[in-house]
């Protein structure tokens, strides 16, 4: 990926500055951030930029959280708007400190933006919420149009690369998601290149296909840093290309697997096809019945 020099990302980063927002793009390093930016597309991540969790893959910084700022969903809301998005991404740390995970922020977050753009479709990706009872029912109710929560990787490698989650858990979310809400489109995601294998990336697919997952995300895990989990190996195209083959077969509507994929990559074009997807999907069984 070439670095992000246009005068657009600059203008991006100033407005994210001046609004006193955090960004998952900087902070996770993510190596699309000077295409993305470039195009005024910007993942934000609220409830602060310090995590409770300590995930072996991840960049983010863990430690002592932030105090919540109460001027963040406002502030979201108006990026969205300066920037003209037409389909945004929410994500945020985990916040195992606050007694609701921060369900109650990601609702303020999704009703400003409605407000302030209500032509915009928002796409949220959040924490497990684990032991948090009633905090995914908050985040559903304030409807997003999609609900992602990565796996990440394969239950096998919990341990080492995601240790304060629980692999289950998060299908059980996934899937109690769909249950509230069967509009609602769903959406995971994993990295490969973490020491996994062809079979149990497979058998993910039908996890999340049993918890009526609509779209999945497959990318090539990048070590931040010598200090983060090791880099097993680097994933072929092909490779890429044959699970995106195989999640297609297994019923997805929406699948992303490539070595630069990343949640919110390409996430607007994405969404517009999943939702295509679908209404040929509804049509076609109401010409059967």
């Amino acid at each position: 990926m070439k670095a992000p020099v246009s005068a657009a990302y600059h203008e991006t980063r100033t407005l994210m500055r001046d609004l006193k927002l955090n960004t998952v793009c900087e902070e996770a390093a993510c190596p699309n951030i000077g295409e993305c930016w470039a195009k005024k597309h910007a993942t934000v991540m609220i409830l602060g930029s310090v995590c409770t969790r300590a995930c072996s893959f991840c960049n983010i910084k863990t430690g002592r959280p932030d105090l919540l700022d109460p001027h963040e969903p406002e502030n979201v809301a108006i990026a969205v708007g300066q920037m003209g998005l037409s389909h945004v991404v929410v994500t945020s740390v985990d916040r195992d400190d606050l007694p609701d995970g921060g369900a109650a922020h990601f609702a303020e977050t999704i009703a400003a933006i409605r407000r302030h753009s209500p032509g915009t479709t928002i796409e949220i990706l959040t924490p497990d919420f684990l032991r948090k009872p009633g905090a995914l029912e908050v985040v559903v109710a304030a409807k997003p149009d999609v609900y992602n929560h990565n796996l990440e990787t394969v239950p096998r490698l919990y341990a080492e690369v995601r240790p304060g989650a629980r692999y289950f858990h998060s299908l059980w979310l996934l899937k109690r998601v769909k249950e509230l809400d069967p509009s609602m489109f769903t959406k995971s995601g994993i990295m490969v290149g973490l020491g996994e294998g062809r079979e149990e990336v497979l058998q993910v697919m039908d996890d999340l296909r049993a918890a009526n997952v609509d779209f999945m995300t497959i990318g090539q895990y990048l070590q931040p840093t010598p200090k983060h989990h090791t880099l097993e190996r680097y994933v072929t195209p092909e490779e890429f290309k044959s699970y995106q083959t195989w999640a297609y077969a297994k019923g997805f509507l929406m699948v992303a697997s490539s070595p630069l994929t990343r949640s919110s990559y390409h996430a607007g074009d994405d969404f517009a096809r999943m939702r295509a997807a679908r209404l040929a999907h509804l049509q076609k069984v109401g010409s059967v019945a």
